[in-house]
């Protein structure tokens, strides 16, 4: 089982990081909140470039084998791996699902509407209607409870969402980033081009994170 994976960071999509370790990359599925993450570790250490410029980082990791498939998923805290493993924990919740709650969503945030038992908010999420909400907060408010998140900057200096957006950076690269992060995450293209055309017009200085999030309570 892999624990963690460190190492160079070679590429960085909102749903993809690509983490070179010794001349292999290693292709991590993320969620938005650890792509923020990575691209405020990689902005901090070089102002100005985009988030593949060769910064270390370190991702927690949660392995989904399958008879066709060996899929990596990546985290910044040990935490929000957890939340995620819980998650996956629950009937019908798949690792595209439990993605999904966690780019709608922060991962504090996810653990405070679902001890709460907030089955409007949760079921808000893409593939999650009110009855697959309510069997995510029966089986898990009680253990949400005892994953410990870390706040602020995890132990390889990277910034969790929490602590605000990502640096701003021109419409167009917004709006790719933003509509093929939609698409990965399951949503068809037409109608993400167009929600996100409708979030920039409103909000021209929202960031990538912004746009996405947004997007995924409209879709």
């Amino acid at each position: 089982m892999i624990e963690y994976i460190r190492g160079i960071l070679a590429d960085l999509e909102p749903t993809k990081a690509v983490i070179d370790c010794g001349g292999v990359g290693y292709g991590i599925n993320i969620a938005l909140g650890t792509y923020s993450a990575l691209e405020q570790r990689a902005k901090s250490k070089e102002q100005g470039h985009h988030a593949d410029e060769g910064s270390e980082v370190k991702l927690y990791i949660s392995e989904i084998i399958r008879e066709d498939s060996h899929d990596l998923y990546g985290f910044i805290t040990k935490g929000e791996r957890e939340l995620f493993n819980l998650l996956l924990s629950v009937s019908s919740i798949g690792a595209g699902t439990a993605r999904l709650i966690l780019s709608a969503y922060s991962a504090s945030d996810v653990r405070q509407i679902i001890a709460t038992g907030n089955v409007r908010a949760l079921s808000a999420v893409k593939g999650l209607g009110a009855k697959t909400a309510q069997r995510v907060i029966v089986d898990l408010k009680d253990k949400v409870l005892k994953v410990e998140l870390d706040q602020g900057v995890s132990d390889n200096g990277q910034r969790t969402m929490d602590d605000g957006p990502s640096t701003i950076v021109a419409d167009t690269q917004v709006k790719t980033e933003a509509v093929g992060a939609l698409t990965m995450l399951g949503f068809a293209t037409a109608p993400s081009n167009k929600v996100v055309d409708k979030i920039l017009q409103s909000e021209p200085n929202a960031t990538v994170e912004q746009v996405i999030k947004m997007a995924l309570k409209m879709l």
